[in-house]
């Protein structure tokens, strides 16, 4: 633990009504960053409530949240916060709903492993942009304040570091990162079972809209760089939402030859959402900030104001030749 990990500890043992939240349109990080600080509260018996604009995704509904998950002010009843912890959050706008107006009146703690995070905590900032998921650093609080990473805990912690290493399979999965999963399963958890209910619950719409993804993906580049385009009424068609698009840029990295990957979903009113995905040296957070995005150097993404074949076309422009063979198309 760095000081300044120890000290957001501390004010954790000292706070009491507690909001917890994430970012909207969670992921597996998120929300299980979420759920591992309200079971450490819990333990600590501490008064708290969790709160996500977007909810939490049908996919991890197995997931022991520790409570209801708010996802207005008004759901949080008489529960007036003296502390907001924000998980995940690589901006304090990606919070959005509700807490995004209210957030800068509220004494917060910032915890969040994103690159370019602007500390925008006023309480305290703990970002470690070098480890591998926010609930790897749920997990090192966990041990500071004595909680055990066992049930509930313990699976939450393991979800976001499975979900953000891609199963212990990226750049960013360290011995530290393996060890801390090794804890966990030495406590109780069962991967086997673990993954099972992570993995094996697609609905058949999520099947079909993937099936049609791949029939239209296109490459450029030379072949280095792939791109699928998801416009909002794709999602009626094939009867899914957009929830089911986790994990599908990642996908696309699995064809040969391909260093990017570059997913554009259409987000209403003529806007879109892009996720990019790469792996080793080749830095796509540079290409996402470049449209106000952010995230890490092998994932990132960004909101544009543009159709989603318009969006893509115009992040296909910005990507810079270190990063594929851009001087021709295949």
């Amino acid at each position: 633990m760095t000081d300044t990990a120890t000290s957001i500890a501390a004010i954790l043992r000292a706070e009491d009504d507690i909001l917890v939240a994430s970012h909207a349109n969670p992921d597996g990080d998120a929300v299980g960053s979420m759920a591992a600080v309200a079971h450490v509260l819990r333990a600590l018996g501490k008064r708290f409530r969790l709160y996500n604009t977007s909810g939490v995704p049908q996919q991890y509904g197995w997931v022991d949240m520790g409570g209801p998950v708010a996802r207005t002010w008004a759901e949080l009843d008489d529960f007036t916060p003296r502390l907001a912890v924000i998980l995940d959050c690589g901006d304090a706008h990606r919070v959005g709903g509700d807490l995004q107006d209210r957030l800068p009146e509220l004494r917060s703690v910032n915890i969040d492993h994103h690159q370019g995070n602007p500390l925008f905590g006023a309480v305290g900032n703990w970002v470690e942009p070098h480890l591998a998921a926010t609930c790897q650093m749920a997990g090192m609080l966990a041990r500071e304040l004595g909680v055990p990473l066992s049930g509930p805990l313990g699976e939450a912690v393991y979800l976001g570091i499975c979900t953000d290493t891609g199963n212990f399979c990226y750049g960013s999965t360290s011995g530290e990162l393996l060890e801390l999963a090794a804890e966990i399963v030495r406590l109780g958890l069962k991967p086997g079972l673990f993954h099972d209910r992570l993995e094996n619950n697609w609905s058949i719409g999520r099947m079909r809209l993937w099936g049609a993804l791949m029939q239209g993906i296109e490459l450029h580049c030379g072949g280095a760089v792939a791109v699928s385009v998801i416009t909002d009424d794709m999602f009626a068609v094939h009867g899914a939402d957009k929830d089911d698009l986790e994990g599908y840029a990642s996908q696309l990295r699995r064809l040969a030859g391909v260093r990017v990957s570059l997913m554009v979903r259409g987000d209403g009113a003529g806007r879109s959402k892009i996720s990019m995905r790469s792996s080793g040296t080749d830095d796509v957070r540079v290409v996402a900030a470049a449209f106000g995005g952010g995230g890490h150097r092998n994932a990132a993404g960004a909101e544009l104001d543009m159709q989603p074949h318009e969006a893509a076309r115009a992040v296909l422009a910005a990507i810079p030749t270190q990063l594929a063979p851009c001087g021709k198309e295949a």
